[in-house]
């Protein structure tokens, strides 16, 4: 008898400092109840001035509109029908590519080729059996073996200085006043983001057939939201992938860039005139590769930074003061 009161007066003992925590607790909840009341009735005043906040906040970027969306140009910033050679360029270091390309590489290509091929003729017909049943014994002629080591290696000389400053161009660092955009290659769809800006990432998709020739643009080649870019001013773009390896690329602008998952690439170039220019993944990345176009439309400056404010974001400082410095100019022709 004794042990049973000794058991329960131990289960006493050792529920009672629970007993107390979970009345204490029941108290602190039926006091909250009760101040629940008095908090909700201060709830719409307090609320009142929080919502007159955001709005007075708002209220500049609300009356800045975006500029009207630009007319692409047929033949200018896409392929065209027929075309065999590069497109067009409008950046620096493309004029320089397209040069190297159609004064220097495409010359000597063809220069070799009908020189070898004139070669082979010549030997097929001149030492053929028929004309030389007793076959010549001639070997190690000095002259030819000197021509032929000196010609390519002057050849390739001649193609590497060029290429060399090409390369250099092409990553070559951004300025610091370069407008920085971040491009992430999702499957399958692209996402802008512009940090310095302060304007957040938005997505860019294709627009089906009939909408892209609504708007009289090339379908497949069409997204519903285009990168903003200005004309003029330098640009940097750090490219990466959120799934797999995509590459993002305006032939037009002669830029190309692998968007590698967990590694920021950087590529840097100054588009020279207003315009659309169109793109498309240049890299395998699934069963929807072919549906990831690219579009960049590219504003004069103070279009671009109408367009910053609109979408809610910041003018850096400098941009600013060269908008603000900018004489007034004449609208710019939509392409």
């Amino acid at each position: 008898m004794k042990m049973v009161k000794s058991l329960v007066l131990a289960g006493l003992l050792a529920f009672a400092p629970a007993a107390v925590l979970n009345s204490q607790a029941f108290a602190q909840d039926n006091a909250a109840v009760a101040a629940a009341p008095a908090d909700n009735a201060a709830a719409p005043a307090e609320s009142s001035v929080n919502a007159t906040a955001p709005a007075a906040d708002a209220a500049p970027t609300a009356t800045v509109a975006a500029p009207p969306r630009m007319k692409p140009t047929p033949g200018v910033g896409m392929p065209s029908p027929g075309e065999i050679s590069l497109q067009e360029q409008f950046s620096p270091t493309g004029h320089t590519a397209r040069w190297l390309h159609d004064v220097l590489l495409l010359p000597l290509i063809t220069i070799i080729s009908v020189l070898v091929l004139v070669l082979m003729l010549y030997v097929m017909w001149r030492f053929r059996r028929s004309a030389n049943p007793t076959p010549s014994k001639t070997s190690h002629n000095t002259l030819i073996e000197v021509i032929w080591t000196v010609v390519p290696v002057v050849i390739l000389l001649v193609i590497a200085v060029p290429s060399i400053g090409l390369l250099a161009d092409q990553y070559k660092p951004a300025p610091k006043d370069a407008v920085t955009v971040k491009v992430t290659g999702y499957q399958w769809y692209w996402g802008y983001e512009y940090p310095d800006n302060g304007i957040p990432e938005y997505v860019s998709n294709m627009l089906p057939k009939e909408k892209a020739e609504a708007n009289g643009e090339p379908y497949l080649l069409a997204p519903d939201n285009r990168m903003i870019l200005p004309a003029g001013r330098p640009i940097k773009l750090i490219i990466t992938g959120a799934d797999v390896i995509h590459a993002f690329a305006i032939p037009s602008l002669w830029v190309k860039m692998d968007a590698v998952p967990g590694r920021l690439n950087e590529k840097t170039f100054t588009i020279e005139k207003p315009g659309v220019y169109y793109g498309q993944c240049s890299e395998l990345c699934g069963a929807r590769h072919a549906f990831m176009p690219i579009a960049i439309e590219a504003l004069p400056p103070a279009q671009f930074d109408q367009w910053v404010l609109s979408q809610g974001g910041k003018l850096r400082d400098a941009d600013a003061a060269v908008t603000a410095a900018a004489p007034a100019a004449a609208p710019a022709e939509k392409l």
